[in-house]
């Protein structure tokens, strides 16, 4: 429990005559960032407003810090909710300041941070301009900052990435995993897988309000792998199949500007990858060689569609 900064347990919310979360249990390590993941309409939104305590579960328990939680624990939270909202008519300065006011910051003390963090976004510049003057990207920046400003121990983000261009995305990415070396935890819901795969120690995944997933990004992917293998040959003198050791079949197979043999082929039973290198070193030269592990997208649309073809859930990575 020491190394454990947020834990809902069995939390059931419904409204009306929509089941929106069925006994749905997380434990997000400390100093960690732990990806909430699933289709529109899963549940994320639902468990993300009970941790931020704008609305209570019907059962179950949520605890920060080993503590269930309370109004004390509000100052210990940073939320940057997907859909943003800033005050158009106000300058951005003013407003930042007011909102980290808001949060517990001494005056002093907020503009010293906001102004490190304004040069580091690169909007220094526009500290007296309004709201409504800047871009979309722009003012999901200064939202960002809000949301940091006071330090919170556990930070919420709902699709950060929302609107943001390839060099801002790389920014964003770059100060959240800067902000979770620092000791912050970070809850991060999203549907951009890539960003999972970059980012998040941790994952779970929710569908049709039940959790059907969750583990490391790297065992999940390795629970699910398909014994896939991709090789680069130089010196082969057999054809692709003919040096195929016994269960693989030839997935495709191309030669590049060297006269190199790529190819990928696939296990029919559980392989390990030293047996395969084991069986073809003696056919081929064998230049390059890895295991295709499938994507956290892959993996997604997977169970996604399992759950609604069977109705049922499956909680444990398989081999």
């Amino acid at each position: 429990m020491n190394n454990i900064a947020l834990e809902a347990e069995k939390v059931v919310k419904r409204y009306a005559n929509h089941l929106a979360l069925n006994e749905v249990s997380i434990s997000v390590p400390k100093q960690s960032i732990f990806g909430l993941l699933g289709p529109n309409g899963a549940g994320k939104t639902s468990l993300i407003r009970i941790i931020n305590q704008i609305t209570a579960p019907d059962k179950g328990i949520v605890r920060l810090n080993g503590e269930p939680l309370n109004q004390n624990h509000s100052e210990l939270i940073g939320y940057l909710p997907e859909e943003r909202g800033l005050y158009k008519k106000m300058k951005v300065g003013e407003q930042a300041l007011y909102l980290a006011q808001l949060k517990g910051v001494d005056k002093t003390e907020a503009q010293h941070r906001l102004k490190q963090w304004f040069e580091r976004f690169e909007i220094a510049g526009w500290w007296n301009r309004k709201v409504e003057e800047l871009s979309k990207g722009m003012q999901q920046k200064i939202q960002f900052i809000i949301t940091v400003i006071h330090e919170p121990q556990l930070l919420i983000f709902d699709e950060p990435f929302s609107g943001f261009d390839p060099v801002n995305v790389n920014l964003l990415k770059a100060e959240i995993l800067r902000l979770r070396n620092q000791g912050a935890t970070i809850l991060f819901s999203t549907h951009n897988m890539e960003s999972v795969e970059e980012l998040c120690d941790h994952i779970a995944l929710i569908n049709s309000g039940e959790k059907i997933l969750d583990g490391t990004v790297e065992e999940i992917k390795r629970g699910y792998r398909s014994h896939t293998f991709e090789l680069q040959l130089a010196n082969l003198h057999d054809s692709a199949q003919a040096i195929l050791p016994d269960g693989f079949r030839l997935l495709d197979e191309k030669t590049n500007s060297f006269g190199e043999t790529l190819l990928r082929i696939q296990s029919q039973q559980v392989v390990e990858p030293n047996d395969v290198l084991a069986a073809l070193l003696p056919k081929a030269s064998i230049i390059g060689f890895k295991e295709v592990l499938p994507s956290m997208n892959d993996i997604f649309i997977k169970l996604v569609q399992q759950q609604k073809n069977s109705g049922t859930r499956s909680t444990t990575p398989h081999e």
